[in-house]
């Protein structure tokens, strides 16, 4: 199947599993619901890789100051933050799922707005075999 250049897709792309296993969570997440109805599903093994997946080491960059930074995307249960685990339920981490390299994730919490564009992919697991993360 032909795919759009990320860049020009609206939905994310999600592997199969990830889908599955965050499906118990988003009954009291509406956003994570959401995505995961728009998403894209692929197995695990044809996922592209420059998509981000559960457990995906990143380096994004806030385009304001052009600092960078490493965030692993993690389960709640896996999260701290302080050490740059994300939690996939938080508004960086639920932007960064299913996100390409190049494309930037935007936020709003309160009067707080965010934006960060993902510049690398560090780890994937599925790029390095690992499907049952």
């Amino acid at each position: 199947m032909d795919r759009l250049p990320s860049e020009q897709r609206n939905e994310r792309l999600l592997t199969e599993l990830d889908h599955q296993r965050l499906s118990r969570w988003a009954r009291s997440q509406p956003a994570l619901q959401q995505l995961l109805d728009s998403a894209e599903l692929l197995p695990s093994a044809e996922l592209p890789d420059d998509i981000v997946s559960m457990n995906s080491a990143v380096q994004v960059m806030e385009p304001a100051s052009g600092r960078t930074q490493q965030l692993t995307l993690c389960y709640p249960s896996d999260a701290l933050p302080e050490q740059g685990r994300v939690s996939v339920l938080s508004p960086v981490g639920l932007g960064l799922l299913g996100l390409a390299i190049g494309q930037e994730l935007r936020w709003t919490v309160g009067n707080t707005r965010g934006c960060l564009q993902l510049q690398a992919l560090l780890y994937q697991p599925e790029t390095h075999g690992d499907f049952d993360r």
